[in-house]
């Protein structure tokens, strides 16, 4: 399976993604907006790939919102759906220091 970041964002772009029940709960538990996740994916990268989930291939984006918050996202690729977002920085000692790689 080849991970394109194009055709995720382009899927955000035309409102062509969907929430889980578990990301939206996410959300609100992390005080995380749908529109902070749709910014973050529209200007993020793939930074782990996961060809054989378990609901099929997913991968792990990082990007940053409008409002300076940095993201992790959770997403599979054909249909996109948000699987979970996060703010990795809560977590310091889990990531490098660029929210890339884990430690």
């Amino acid at each position: 399976m080849h991970f394109e970041i194009v055709s995720i964002q382009k899927a955000v772009r035309n409102s062509r993604h969907r929430f889980t029940l578990h990301a939206l709960e996410k959300l609100i538990e992390k005080d995380i907006s749908p529109e902070e996740v749709r910014e973050a994916m529209l200007a993020g990268e793939i930074i782990e790939t996961y060809p054989e989930d378990k609901y099929g291939p997913s991968c792990l984006e990082l990007g940053k919102c409008k409002n300076e918050k940095i993201l992790h996202v959770h997403c599979s690729v054909d249909p996109v759906w948000i699987i979970t977002a996060y703010c990795p920085a809560q977590k310091p000692n889990k990531w490098d220091s660029f929210f890339k790689k884990r430690r």
